[in-house]
């Protein structure tokens, strides 16, 4: 049984966190590899003026380019409306039964997810993936990890990384204000954010 982890997100640009999550997820969970899944119309950022996809999208192929074991999937990009990850992973079930599904995130959003559009429907059909991230402690993860188990039965791991704090909010503002991203993205995604202008004109 294949085991592909989901890393998710707008990618607002992507950055060296969500490369390094997803590495070492792939490495601590022996995952075959890891899908990178731009959102289209996230729920929880309705009000955000969100980049347009296809630039999105290449920044995402830009970043892994050189990772066999990354690769990037459209499903959420494809799908008309707001894009839920519970629909994302019933589709992903109903065309690959007999893979095992590890969704990728840090702990600010596992302490959110009772909150998501059908949290049991998530639980039910993928591994939870959670890295301390912010002012949560390990301790803290782990309480909220066994309060999933008990009420969901959801199974989750918890891995050992290194928390880098950084945020797409904050390089945009960067960016925008004709600052350096270098080593916050990856040399590619610098570049091609500088090429098009993504943000400029922001503050």
């Amino acid at each position: 049984m294949m085991k592909i982890g989901i890393m998710g997100g707008t990618f607002n640009p992507i950055h060296m966190a969500h490369l390094i999550l997803a590495q070492s997820s792939l490495e601590q969970l022996a995952l075959d590899k890891v899908l990178f899944m731009p959102s289209k119309k996230p729920p929880h950022k309705r009000n955000e003026i969100i980049t347009e996809d296809w630039h999105r999208e290449e920044m995402v192929k830009l970043a892994i380019q050189d990772n066999p074991s990354f690769e990037l999937s459209r499903i959420e990009l494809e799908r008309e409306g707001t894009t839920y990850t519970a629909d994302t992973l019933q589709e992903l079930k109903s065309k690959n039964p007999d893979v095992t599904y590890y969704f990728i995130m840090g702990a600010d959003s596992l302490f959110q997810m009772g909150s998501w559009w059908e949290p049991a429907v998530i639980f039910r059909l993928a591994h939870i993936v959670a890295a301390v991230r912010g002012n949560e402690t390990r301790q803290e993860l782990k309480d909220q990890a066994e309060y999933l188990k008990s009420k969901y039965g959801a199974i989750i791991h918890i891995l050992n990384t290194p928390y880098l704090e950084i945020a797409s909010h904050d390089l945009r503002n960067m960016a925008g204000a004709g600052k350096s991203i270098r080593y916050y993205v990856p040399d590619a995604v610098c570049d091609y954010i500088r090429e098009h202008q993504l943000f400029s004109g922001r503050e």
